[in-house]
């Protein structure tokens, strides 16, 4: 029976370490024990202007048709979270967004009419407050769903211009609400987070100035953005 011992000895190791091997490891076992972390932030967007027409617009011959279309831009930001509880954690996301929105445009007289496209390029300093409504963690994998407003500022708002090729003047001031998905791939020493978000406007950015003749055709003017960023926090 001795020399049995290390034999029997052998062969539980032998079915216990596909049992180990199986374990998946848990990385970062006390993070959700933090009361706050940072991180950083890349994105990349596509906006668009939502458009409401003016009533001269249906009853004049100014403009044929006025069409708004989505753009691309990208994102860089911080992340600020602060944990409430167990699923719902407080984000301040401050970012840099890059955008640009394009809208094409057909003068209805005369008759030989052409097709103008012209894009409006923004930089908007986007300020959003969020709540994230998280799952229970499985093992290094978790989703969560995010609510928030924001508050935005075009560094690059032509309103005060004094340009006279303008084709359309905004405003610099916006805020609005956001909401969104993401999910959260725990590693040794960083948490990898895609996510897909939806911004909208809810202040009218069109500055009235009745000189330019798409400002008398186009009442309000609302921000709409999809945002994919990657999260890396730790």
């Amino acid at each position: 029976m001795r020399k049995a011992y290390p034999l029997i000895s052998l062969i539980l190791l032998c079915f216990s370490c596909p049992a180990f091997a199986q374990r998946p490891l848990l990385n970062m076992p006390d993070h959700d024990d933090k009361p706050y972390f940072f991180g950083i932030s890349f994105g990349l967007n596509t906006s668009v202007y939502q458009i409401q027409y003016t009533n001269s617009f249906a009853t004049t011959d100014t403009f044929k048709r006025i069409q708004p279309h989505y753009q691309p831009g990208f994102c860089l930001g911080l992340i600020g979270t602060l944990k409430l509880n167990r699923f719902i954690d407080l984000r301040f996301v401050p970012t840099l967004e890059f955008s640009e929105k394009s809208l094409v445009y057909e003068y209805g007289y005369p008759v030989d009419s052409t097709v103008s496209q012209n894009a409006i390029e923004s930089i908007y300093m986007h300020l959003p407050l969020q709540l994230k409504f998280k799952s229970d963690r499985i093992k290094n994998f978790r989703f969560y769903g995010l609510l928030g407003g924001m508050f935005d500022y075009d560094l690059a708002a032509n309103a005060r211009s004094h340009n006279p090729t303008e084709f359309l003047k905004v405003s610099p001031v916006d805020y609005g609400y956001e909401i969104g998905v993401g999910f959260e791939f725990y590693y040794p020493n960083f948490i990898f987070s895609p996510e897909l978000k939806m911004v909208e406007g809810l202040d009218n950015q069109l500055y009235p100035d009745h000189s330019i003749q798409l400002t008398n055709a186009i009442s309000t003017l609302h921000n709409r953005m999809f945002v994919f960023s990657i999260h890396l926090e730790g």
